[in-house]
Parts: C-alpha cells; sequence; structure tokens
C-alpha cells in the first residue's frame, strides 16, 4: 500500500512540473519548444507506448481533477454522440487547427493559441463525458500517438495466469484501453490507447498487471 501512495505521489509531481513548464513556455511565447517536446515523445512511443499522454500531456492532467469533479456532481454521461464514434472527428480538428495557425500567422502576423485552446476545450468536454472520449475521439495529439504506438516494445501486459476478471482495471482506465473479455474472463490492453498511467497497475488485487516487453 505505501509503495503505491508513493507510486501516485510520484506520478501527480512529475505531471503537475510538465504542467508547470507547458504554462510557462506558453506565457513566454515558447509553444514551439512545447512541441519539440512533443515530438521526442512520437519517437520514444515506439518503445516506451503512449507515456506523453499518462505523464506529459497538459489536458490530461486538468482533465484528471475535472473527471473527478464531473462525477461528484453527476453531470458526466456515458452516452457518446454517434458522429463521434467513426474516430474522424481528431484528425480533421488537427487539420483545422494547423490551417488556423498557418493563415492567421501569415495574413495577420498572430499566432493562434492552439495548446491553451485544446486545453480549454477538453476540460469543458470531460465536464460531460467520460476522459476517453477526448483522449480517443477528440484529441489531435491523441490521433496521431495512437497512430504510432500499435505496437511498442514496452507496455502494460496481462498475466492471464493471475488475472481473475474482476474489473477493477477497467473502472480506472482513463482511455478504455483495457477491457475484460466474455471469452475467457481475462483483462487484455490495448496498446495504441494505454496512456501507461499505471491505473491499472494499482488497483489489480493479484498484481496481474505489469509494464514490460
Amino acid at each position: 500500500m505505501k509503495s503505491t501512495k508513493s507510486q501516485k505521489a510520484l506520478i501527480t509531481f512529475i505531471r503537475l512540473m510538465f504542467l508547470v513548464l507547458f504554462v510557462l513556455l506558453i506565457l513566454n511565447g515558447k509553444m514551439v519548444l512545447w512541441l519539440v517536446i512533443f515530438a521526442v515523445s512520437l519517437v520514444a512511443e515506439l518503445v516506451f507506448g503512449r507515456f506523453y499522454c499518462g505523464f506529459l500531456c497538459p489536458m490530461n492532467t486538468v482533465m484528471i481533477p475535472t473527471d473527478w469533479l464531473a462525477r461528484k456532481m453527476k453531470i458526466q454521461t456515458d452516452k457518446v454522440p454517434a458522429w463521434l464514434k467513426s474516430g474522424n472527428t481528431a484528425w480533421v480538428i488537427l487539420a483545422v487547427s494547423l490551417i488556423s495557425m498557418i493563415f492567421l500567422k501569415r495574413m495577420l502576423d498572430i499566432n493562434f493559441p492552439i495548446l491553451p485552446v485544446l486545453l480549454v476545450f477538453s476540460v469543458l468536454i470531460t465536464l460531460r463525458f467520460h476522459p476517453a472520449v477526448f483522449h480517443n475521439l477528440l484529441c489531435p495529439f491523441g490521433a496521431i500517438q495512437k497512430l504510432l504506438s500499435q505496437k511498442p516494445i514496452l507496455s502494460h501486459r496481462v498475466n492471464p495466469q493471475a488475472c481473475i476478471g474482476c474489473k477493477q482495471c477497467e473502472k480506472v482506465c482513463p482511455s478504455h484501453a483495457i477491457v475484460v473479455t466474455v471469452a475467457d474472463h481475462k483483462a487484455h490492453v490495448s496498446d495504441h490507447l494505454c496512456h501507461q498511467c499505471t491505473n491499472c497497475q494499482q488497483v489489480c488485487p493479484t498484481s496481474a498487471i505489469h509494464y514490460a516487453k
């Protein structure tokens, strides 16, 4: 229990430090540097999985307390709009964002604050829907991450011999990356959706989930 609390505290600290870094870069007009961090994470995720989403992303960091608040207020819904389910919306948002940035810069010499806008957008969406809706269907950065993290060398894996199908991991996964299937009553992790956040690992009563090859 003590090690789990320490792990949670460390992860929270890392998230907050990168959130502070994000805010400082934005306030100082250094948004490009954050995009460099994101680009480096895309290469690294081929080995380590989508750790950017779980640890570095400022949107995810602010969505965590937003999700807690929305559930306490009982204003979230489990229903997902049909038009979102295709998964193409995130790519549309990415294209519109890039076009807007280029147009405003070249025509009006204005730096469009795309990252702060997306941050606010993620909060508003999470107030109404489960975080997985933004992570999997709306986030343009998540769309790119999913594309490149199909088969990372390292990711969270489930030991089927130890898994008892209790579904505790399902309940705490922010991206619906882990599912206990009806066929074998065992948990299975989708690498391209997994944020490597360790939520599932922390609640597993049989220690069946590990970060490994």
